[in-house]
């Protein structure tokens, strides 16, 4: 049972009500449990899926530890800003797309 974190950004109260009732609020938006199971974080995630289904507004991120996948960090996030993150040597990385440079053309 490893450690999740969830950190929201720009979302309805209804979340911080939900995640509060279930997690420890370590600051404004970020949540912790030192020993969620998989079906406990299962259950809380499609209830966070469904709501930003319904409500699209602000973002969500949730992270645990997994030993399985790159990096050993399970990564779910719903909302803005994407982020697309990309598996490398072992290790997540984050891919934004460069500014443009006026002037180069």
């Amino acid at each position: 049972m490893p450690m999740v974190v969830v950190i929201t950004r720009d979302v309805e109260g209804r979340y911080r009500g939900f995640l509060g009732s279930a997690m420890l609020e370590l600051s404004a938006g970020v949540y912790a449990h030192p020993r969620m199971s998989a079906g406990v974080r299962t259950r809380i995630w499609d209830v966070l899926r469904d709501w930003h289904g319904q409500l699209r507004r602000g973002s969500i991120v949730m992270t645990w530890v997994d030993s399985s996948a790159n990096g050993g960090l399970g990564l779910l996030a719903l909302g803005e800003p994407p982020k697309d993150i990309v598996p490398h040597d072992a290790m997540l990385l984050v891919r934004r797309p460069l500014p443009e440079m006026k002037g180069f053309d």
